[in-house]
């Protein structure tokens, strides 16, 4: 699906639902839209919005700073700078394209930011009305070329992971490892990190989000890495959890379980299946073998633009799962006083089951 149509689609949409424009600051959805791959600092500062008027051309809205990559990235969508500031660019732009009713993403707006925009459009009998996930709910199911960019992501991603594993040894630091994945994934092309490289030692692998450390790595002991990359804009998500050295018997035990719990769930997922029975399955290995309570996180998330995103697998999602929707799937133990395991991969749901993206099972099956 190029731009064009999805425009076209949120056009329709603001249509059916009487209003006359709305604005796009989510980055993600920014790009999915036009192109424009500039990402926010933090939500208080800007690097641009995308004004789509539901008749009209859509219109990047930014500063100086960007005014070089948005007009490369743009395509044919116009670009207009505010060099006195946004709110002061609408309240011109705004009233020439007739527009009295505005929508915004309300989920990605500061309540501060919806305020001024009431106060300052309510002068020229503009009325604001809060949107959330429009652009969101149109990204859940991929097209098959957005599936090939995801595909590329994820085995680069293994690539990475494959390199810095021949490298690690016992006595080197969470802190070095994470380094190491993160400069080779810079290396051979990403545009970074798609999250903070996770690497947990020992005791600190039963931490599911565990942050790297001035720790030593120690053998005979659960590592884990949680780690993903950003290529043409498309992000990867991985687990992989094993032990430098030898594995004790215990720690075959929970890996074999995880793995078995894992597999399960891939084989059952295929389009019209809830999302919610997917996690159940796994959930139900685990818990038969005695660990439900160390298994305390949905089975996983949507990826795509975003590293983090719908449709979840979760005992709380009851929405069918539809063909071209990618998801993680990610069973983990996590015991406290011993450590976790936790194994994901990325799948793609089809009519007829799933295509699992990572390739290589090495890590896996053991």
């Amino acid at each position: 699906m190029d731009n064009t149509t999805r425009i076209e689609k949120v056009q329709a949409q603001l249509r059916r639902k009487k209003l006359d424009a709305l604005i796009i600051s989510e980055p993600h959805n920014r790009r999915y839209l036009c192109g424009y791959s500039a990402m926010d600092h933090d939500i208080g500062e800007s690097s641009g919005i995308l004004l789509v008027p539901a008749r009209t051309n859509p219109i990047l809205l930014t500063d100086f700073r960007y005014q070089i990559q948005a007009e490369q990235e743009a395509g044919e969508i116009k670009v207009m700078l505010y060099p006195k500031g946004l709110l002061a660019l609408l309240k011109t732009v705004l009233p020439d394209m007739g527009v009295q009713k505005l929508a915004f993403e309300s989920h990605y707006t500061l309540h501060s930011v919806a305020g001024e925009m009431e106060e300052t459009f309510k002068k020229l009998n503009i009325s604001l009305h809060p949107l959330t996930d429009l652009v969101e709910e149109m990204r859940i199911v991929k097209d098959e070329e957005e599936i090939s960019k995801l595909r590329k992501s994820v085995l680069l991603n293994e690539a990475v992971f494959e390199e810095v594993y021949q490298t690690i040894t016992p006595g080197q630091t969470e802190i070095e490892i994470a380094l190491a994945i993160e400069n080779a994934m810079r290396k051979k092309g990403a545009e970074a990190p798609s999250f903070e490289t996770i690497v947990a030692t020992g005791k600190r692998s039963a931490l599911p989000h565990s942050v790297p450390g001035n720790v030593a790595i120690k053998k005979n002991k659960a590592l884990m890495i949680d780690m993903g990359l950003v290529l043409d804009g498309y992000c990867s998500d991985m687990t992989r959890t094993f032990v430098p050295k030898k594995a004790t018997k215990k720690y075959l035990k929970i890996h074999r379980l995880v793995r078995k719990a894992q597999l399960a769930a891939t084989e059952a997922i295929h389009a019209g299946v809830s999302a919610s029975s997917i996690d159940k399955i796994a959930r139900t290995i685990i818990s038969d073998a005695g660990y439900g309570k160390q298994f305390g996180h949905a089975l996983g998330h949507g990826v795509g633009l975003a590293v983090h995103e719908n449709p979840r697998l979760s005992s709380k999602n009851r929405k069918h799962l539809r063909a071209g929707m990618i998801v993680t799937v990610e069973p983990g133990i996590y015991l406290p006083d011993w450590g976790g395991v936790r194994l994901e991969n990325m799948v793609v749901v089809r009519e007829d089951g799933c295509e699992v993206l990572n390739k290589n099972t090495t890590w896996l099956d053991i």
